[in-house]
């Protein structure tokens, strides 16, 4: 039985992709993936045949892989961050019955909302939610009843695909959302190119959040209620400091 990896992997720096990931891809016929993805892993595996799509492809990407490892080669299909969290893993596995004698195999990766979280320091250290602000396969209402909720929830929001060139408003949207439960000093913050050169980031309000230069290679972060903002880094408690003796 042949094998199609769906690779996580991560921000895109070796450094931190998994054992796992680097192990599939290595032991793969084939890399596939989205363009942007690829790319961002050729040079680490030069001798590995390619195959690329752009956006909006995906089904065809997904059966091409399926196609590819049903004649006899394994396929890593390479997804930014994890490939289960908007990633093509789940749209393998739909597409898998009608493929015999191919197996699929997750690998995971660290996704934005955890490596992101890293650079800002521990804003996710509490419950929290992940919204992708893009209406290209869901439905925008459903979104903003998705933003509404998790900010009556006062959950710690990280927001995917926050803004582009045609979505300007969304990220607009969002924040005004999040302003009828939250204050307008709630601790926020942005990563930008996480994990990869031109690195950037910075914390700010909520009430700032909306004019910053944030872009779709930008991960968000909007801050709960509990969220403060500790020796220059975003830290949202767990409830530990409710034991008094452990800050004495």
């Amino acid at each position: 039985m042949t094998k199609v990896y769906a690779v996580g992997l991560g921000p895109g720096g070796k450094e931190m992709m998994t054992e796992e990931a680097v192990h599939a891809i290595e032991k793969s016929d084939v890399i596939c993936g989205y363009t942007v993805y690829v790319d961002l892993v050729t040079s680490m595996f030069p001798e590995k045949e390619i195959f690329t799509t752009p956006m909006k492809k995906e089904i065809d990407r997904c059966k091409w892989a399926l196609e590819t490892a049903q004649s006899g080669k394994t396929v890593a299909m390479v997804c930014s961050g994890d490939a289960g969290v908007y990633g093509m893993a789940g749209l393998l596995l739909q597409l898998l019955h009608s493929y015999s004698d191919v197996e699929i195999e997750v690998v995971p990766g660290i996704t934005a909302a955890i490596s992101g979280a890293a650079v800002l320091g521990a804003p996710v250290g509490h419950d929290f939610c992940v919204i992708s602000l893009s209406d290209l396969l869901t439905p925008w209402d459903l979104i903003v009843k998705r933003l509404e909720l998790a900010a009556e929830g006062d959950f710690i929001t990280c927001l995917y695909n926050p803004r582009s060139k045609k979505r300007i408003e969304h990220l607009t949207t969002a924040c005004n959302i999040m302003l009828k439960h939250r204050s307008e000093d709630t601790v926020c913050g942005w990563v930008k190119n996480i994990g990869r050169e031109g690195e950037e980031y910075r914390i700010c309000t909520l009430k700032e959040l909306d004019n910053e230069p944030i872009d779709m290679f930008t991960t968000v972060f909007i801050g709960s209620s509990q969220t403060k903002l500790v020796d220059g880094k975003m830290v949202t408690p767990r409830g530990y400091e409710k034991h008094e003796d452990m800050f004495v």
